[in-house]
């Protein structure tokens, strides 16, 4: 159960989630981010990225909605792997393709 005193942040709306993708997908980002084990930096850095273009969201924020990203990619990328099933699709997948589309991970 959650505390009463943490209060949830806002949804995130299309224009930051595109703004966050744009950050997380500058090649210095991504080559940082393949490098290293502890991001915690990095995902600072695209904290403050996601600031310089008037979006407040922090650090964690940021690592938790990449997380979830990358999931729905992954599991569209593997829906639609399966031969005979309906294509599937997740929003923002050709964005994200281009970022995570010769990513094992």
């Amino acid at each position: 159960m959650q505390s009463q005193n943490r209060k949830r942040a806002p949804a995130w709306t299309e224009r930051e989630v595109l703004d966050l993708i744009a950050v997380w997908g500058d090649e210095s980002m991504l080559a940082e981010l393949c490098s290293k084990r502890r991001n915690d930096n990095i995902f600072a850095k695209i904290s403050k990225g996601m600031m310089d273009r008037g979006d407040n969201r922090d650090a964690q924020q940021c690592r938790v909605k990449i997380k979830e990203l990358r999931q729905a990619y992954q599991k569209t990328k593997e829906a639609n792997s399966r031969s005979g099933s309906e294509p599937h699709t997740c929003p923002f997948y050709d964005e994200l393709h281009a970022i995570l589309g010769g990513d094992p991970t």
